[in-house]
């Protein structure tokens, strides 16, 4: 009796070791493992790139519809990254806070004004003279149709100037829809700049306790690399301000040479107008250096008008494809073709701002990640936001919670 239930004992061991399992029979039914691992993984990137682009499509849409705020506020940035150094160096050497501000303020005032009062009396005061030479230019450029090899009839030239005024009468309403939006424009500019006036105000004075106030909304653990990737940033900025200073002179001082050595008047006016267009990417090179070759083709003719032009163009690429990139890419730490490639993408999505701030941005953004991965942060102590002593109010009184 025992041998038999031993045996049966044993028999059902072996059964149940040999026997295969119901489950291994039967096929997988999850339709996740019957992807292949390639697609999974370019399935998880993508998702996550669209998730990224549709943050960075809000944020673009968001930055557009504020952009008449958010334009002026990026301005006082970089005109605070220039004065800051200035006031500090003053308030080094004993000057109070105030007077010092005052000073960078006015100054920069100062030469601004200067420069474009000196620029526009000097063509103001000539005016009179480029109307005169103007209608003899336009006239000799009438007789040379006239009589020049394309042999053009009088009632041909008459019947042009007609077609032109007829033009432009039934185009008035475009014309004068053109001027209110000239005139809008026009608001929104003076608004802009006073605002990035008090904008730029406030952060010279108040700039530090601003930005501790700002690290302060982030987490205590994310301070430190926001604090130190914040300074890293400042100081490419205030680099990549002087740079530009820098290579407007450049411009300004090779195309108002170029005028001068060519013979044509107002040499200084258009270098004081091509310094200040150079701030401003792409309409700036074309306007002051469309009145370049104007002022030449009028008191000089054609040879020299084509001779300044080929001044402009020359200076002109050679800022655009040698100093824009070389300058410009070691002071800011981007490699050039990044440069080349941050101006043209920055003028696509929101044209002269982007063009303007394209590279700034795209500089600090570039020192500041670099920082926070580098990871040097960690051993950093964040700053303290609690209270905060500002030259504007006295105590600043905590939040709940902030601080924490």
């Amino acid at each position: 009796m025992a041998d038999a239930k031993g045996t049966s004992r044993a028999r059902r061991a072996i059964a149940r070791r040999t026997s295969v399992p119901e489950t291994a029979a039967q096929p997988s039914r999850d339709a996740a493992e019957s992807v292949p691992y390639g697609m999974r993984v370019a399935a998880a990137w993508s998702w996550r790139l669209l998730l990224v682009g549709g943050v960075l499509a809000v944020v673009v849409f968001l930055i557009i519809q504020l952009r008449f705020v958010i334009v002026p506020v990026l301005v006082a940035v970089l005109l605070s990254a220039l004065l800051v150094p200035f006031s500090q160096f003053l308030q080094r050497h004993r000057w109070p806070k105030w007077l010092a501000v005052t000073a960078a303020m006015l100054t920069t005032l100062a030469a601004v004004a200067g420069l474009l009062t000196l620029g526009i009396s000097q063509i103001v005061r000539g005016s009179g003279d480029l109307a005169a030479q103007t209608v003899i230019a336009w006239e000799d450029f009438r007789a040379w149709l006239l009589e020049g090899p394309l042999h053009i009839t009088p009632q041909q030239f008459d019947d042009w100037v007609d077609e032109i005024v007829t033009s432009a009468q039934e185009n008035s309403s475009v014309l004068v829809s053109g001027a209110l939006s000239v005139g809008s424009s026009v608001g929104h500019f003076l608004a802009g700049l006073l605002l990035a006036l008090f904008a730029t105000l406030f952060i010279l004075i108040d700039g530090r306790f601003i930005w501790n106030w700002i690290v302060g909304i982030f987490p205590q653990r994310a301070r430190a690399a926001i604090d130190g990737s914040g300074r890293v940033g400042w100081a490419t900025l205030q680099n990549f301000v002087k740079v530009q200073i820098l290579v407007a002179t450049i411009d300004a001082v090779g195309i108002g040479l170029g005028a001068l050595l060519l013979g044509v008047p107002l040499a200084i006016p258009i270098a004081i107008l091509v310094f200040l267009g150079s701030f401003v990417p792409i309409v700036g090179a074309v306007v002051t250096g469309a009145l370049a070759v104007f002022v030449a083709l009028v008191y000089n003719g054609w040879g020299i008008a084509l001779a300044m032009l080929g001044v402009v163009l020359l200076v002109q690429q050679v800022e655009g494809h040698v100093l824009q990139p070389l300058i410009m890419g070691t002071a800011v730490k981007v490699h050039p073709l990044g440069v080349v490639i941050a101006v043209t993408t920055g003028s696509l999505l929101a044209g002269i701002p982007g063009a303007l701030f394209a590279v700034p941005v795209a500089a600090v953004l570039n020192v500041m990640i670099l920082y926070i991965a580098g990871g040097t942060w960690k051993q950093a102590e964040p700053p303290e936001p609690t209270e905060t002593k500002s030259p504007l109010w006295r105590t600043v009184p905590q939040r709940p919670g902030y601080g924490r």
